[in-house]
Parts: C-alpha cells; sequence; structure tokens
C-alpha cells in the first residue's frame, strides 16, 4: 500500500475515533461483577491471572473484558467500562485478539476497526490504533504486527489482498503496511520472518491456501507456502516446526492441521485431525474441534492433545470426568503455563453470556464461571491488576 493510502487510512480512522471518543450524558455506566469461583492461593510462579476478552455477536457492540484473579480466586466480569467511564461504547464491537507486550494489553477489536492499548495494571484506556478490519496481533523488538482484511465487513468474491499492519510500539502508530494473501488471520514470528495465515474466507468459495512470508528486515513478502484452504490457527514448536490449522470448506472438504518447517519452509506433515482452536503446552498441542454437516445438521465436537515430539495424538478427550456433555459450543483455549491448568470457554447460543470452565492437568473440573458473550480469547498476565471494583 502507498503512503499516501495509509495516511488517508489513518486519517478517517482518527476521525472516527474522534467522533465517539467521549461518552454520551445519557449513556448508563456499567459496574463489573466479582464473584468468587475458588479459594485464593500464594502465587508462586510468574503468572498471576488472566484476562479473557469476550467477543460479542457481530453488530451488538459488545465485545467485553474478563479477569481472573489467582491470589483472590476472583473473576471480575466486564472490567472495562467501569474502568474506563469516559469510552463511549466501551470495548466496541467484536474482540478478535488479546495479547500483551511490556506494559501494556492490546485487544484487537475487529468491527469497530481498531486495537485498543490499555494498561496492563490497570486495564485502563491508553490509545486506539485504528486499522481496518483487524484480526490479530504478535510483537517482535519494537514493532506489533496486525493483520487486516484491509476492507469491509462483508463476503465479496472481489475482496482486495489483505494485508499486516507494522505498528511502533512507542508512538503507537502504523507507520508501514505490507500486502500479503486474502482475509490474513494468525501469524508467528520465526527468527527475522512473519509467517501469516491466508484464509480468502471471504472470497467463499475460492478460499485462499497460502502462509505468507514476510521478511521483517524489509517488511516485504518474499514468498508464499501452499498449504491448505481457509487457513486461521498458527503456533510453533521448539523445534521450529508451524502448526497452521485449515477450516476446510465446512462442507465436504474438512478441517485438519498442517506442519511447515520454518528451517526450509516446506509442509512436512498434514495431521488428519480437525481443530478449531488449539495452543501449544510444551511438547502438547490441545486443541478442540466443532464441524457442522450438512448431512445431518449436526455438529460434531472433539477434544484432544497430540505430541508434537512424538509426533501421534495421545488422547482424543482431555476432559476425563464427563464435563464435555455440559458443553455447548466449545470457543475458546488456554493452559496455564505455570499450573497446567486448561481453560475451555462455551459460547452456548452465541447471544447470551457464555461459560468458563478450568479443569486440572488430569482433566477434571475445578470450576466454572459466566463470562460475556462468545467467550473467546486469553491472555496470561504476570502483573496481577491493580484496582478495586466498586461489586467486590
Amino acid at each position: 500500500m502507498k503512503r499516501s493510502k495509509l495516511l488517508l487510512m489513518w486519517l478517517a480512522g482518527m476521525l472516527i475515533l474522534l467522533v465517539s471518543s467521549c461518552r454520551s450524558d445519557d449513556e448508563e455506566l456499567v459496574l463489573s461483577s466479582v464473584t468468587n469461583v475458588t479459594p485464593g492461593v500464594q502465587v508462586t510462579g510468574p503468572v498471576k491471572g488472566f484476562f479473557l476478552l469476550n467477543e460479542g455477536n457481530m453488530g451488538s457492540n459488545k465485545a467485553s473484558l474478563d479477569y481472573f484473579d489467582y491470589a483472590s480466586g476472583n473473576y471480575c466480569k466486564n472490567i472495562y467500562p467501569e474502568l474506563n467511564p469516559t469510552v463511549q461504547k466501551a470495548l466496541g464491537d467484536v474482540g478478535n485478539d488479546i495479547q500483551i507486550n511490556g506494559d501494556k494489553l492490546f485487544a484487537v477489536i475487529n468491527v469497530s476497526h481498531l486495537v485498543e492499548v490499555m494498561d496492563v495494571n490497570t486495564a485502563r484506556h491508553l490509545a486506539a490504533i485504528p486499522i481496518p478490519n483487524c484480526r490479530y496481533i504478535v510483537f517482535n523488538g519494537r514493532y506489533a504486527y496486525v493483520s487486516s482484511y484491509a476492507g469491509k465487513v462483508v463476503i465479496d468474491p472481489n475482496a482486495r489482498l489483505g494485508y499486516v499492519a507494522k505498528v511502533d510500539l512507542n508512538s503507537l502508530q502504523v507507520v508501514d503496511t505490507c500486502d500479503v494473501g486474502y482475509q490474513p488471520e494468525e501469524m508467528v514470528v520465526v527468527g527475522n520472518k512473519l509467517y501469516v495465515a491466508n484464509s480468502g474466507g471471504y472470497r467463499v468459495p475460492n478460499y485462499d491456501n497460502t502462509v505468507s512470508v514476510i521478511d521483517l528486515n524489509t517488511f516485504t513478502e518474499i514468498k508464499k507456502i501452499t498449504v491448505g484452504i481457509n487457513l486461521h490457527r498458527m503456533a510453533i514448536d521448539a523445534r521450529g516446526n508451524i502448526y497452521v490449522s485449515s477450516r476446510g470448506d465446512y462442507y465436504d472438504i474438512h478441517s485438519k492441521v498442517y506442519v511447515i518447517n520454518s528451517h526450509n519452509d516446506m509442509v512436512t506433515d498434514v495431521l488428519n485431525f480437525p481443530a478449531s482452536e488449539f495452543c501449544l503446552s510444551g511438547d502438547s498441542l490441545f486443541y478442540y474441534s466443532t464441524e457442522y454437516s450438512k448431512y445431518t445438521g449436526q455438529n460434531t465436537i472433539s477434544y484432544g492433545i497430540y505430541d508434537t515430539r512424538k509426533k501421534r495424538v495421545v488422547t482424543t478427550n482431555f476432559i476425563t470426568d464427563g464435563t464435555e456433555k455440559s458443553i455447548e459450543v466449545p470457543y475458546g483455549l488456554a493452559v496455564n503455563p505455570d499450573t497446567k491448568e486448561i481453560f475451555v470457554t462455551d459460547a452456548k447460543n452465541y447471544v447470551t453470556p457464555g461459560t468458563l470452565y478450568c479443569f486440572t492437568p488430569e482433566g477434571k473440573k475445578k470450576w466454572s464461571v459466566t463470562t460475556g458473550d462468545i467467550p473467546a480469547h486469553f491472555v496470561f498476565t504476570t502483573k496481577r491488576l491493580q484496582v478495586t471494583f466498586s461489586n467486590q
């Protein structure tokens, strides 16, 4: 993208943010709710808690932020409005990703076309970075990289190529963009290369099937790796293998997981298990799948763990006490890097509050709690939230 176009995009985004930067007089302030879900513990490891970003149904402007604190055992629901009473419409429309870098908490708000930046110690607003149809964020050195569909939120067979925006972490400004494939999703950084999963989701049935490779020194796309259609999730193991999920076409082509060797950028394996979401914990790739069948009209749900070192599935259900029968639509997944607790969220019917389940490393339920609508994205924090809520 030329610099002139980038400047126009930034100015348009800033105008939108300025128009909606103040809470209107008749907008009711929503207070957080605090629930004690488990006895507090003396935290010995680095992780002090986690943030959970609830997507909220598209068009409802109900993206919300929850926080769990290990020391108190308190689950704090919908914390953003109370901590940021002057920000109109709170977080905005559809929370798509959440990550931490240093003292800053970044929430990617897809349909509101912005990355919300907060102080990780207080969850208070610092800035909003305008990026159209933004999806996911990763960090490397002094920059953040944000994938963008670069267009309207609409199915369009003629949708333009997506891009990755390069954000200076000091100024919190977009300083460059790099075109990639169609509708780019998750990314991973390996050395001086950024790998981007291209979905082509707006161009159905002509999905993209490539992973773009960007040289971070020049910030240019240097190659595309042909993988599978409708790519989404990415993760990298300790041996430099990149795992990328293909969602298939939701009808006849099933979801799979592909493995790319980052040393030679070749696809080395095709793992024949479906994965709607996955996360790596050591050598264990935890995954779940929700696959819809046009023939039965039903979802097939599965949970599993793949051993990335031994290259085999070690279990086809990491929930061992039958709790999976209570989960209608699994939607979020995370593993605490310290305690190895497993977290799974349930989006239920997508328009009412969801549920978060905490399991022991052995897969037995420890506790559950009501979340916001469509609970989806986790980030563990090593800094305890330094605020007190009205209902606490």
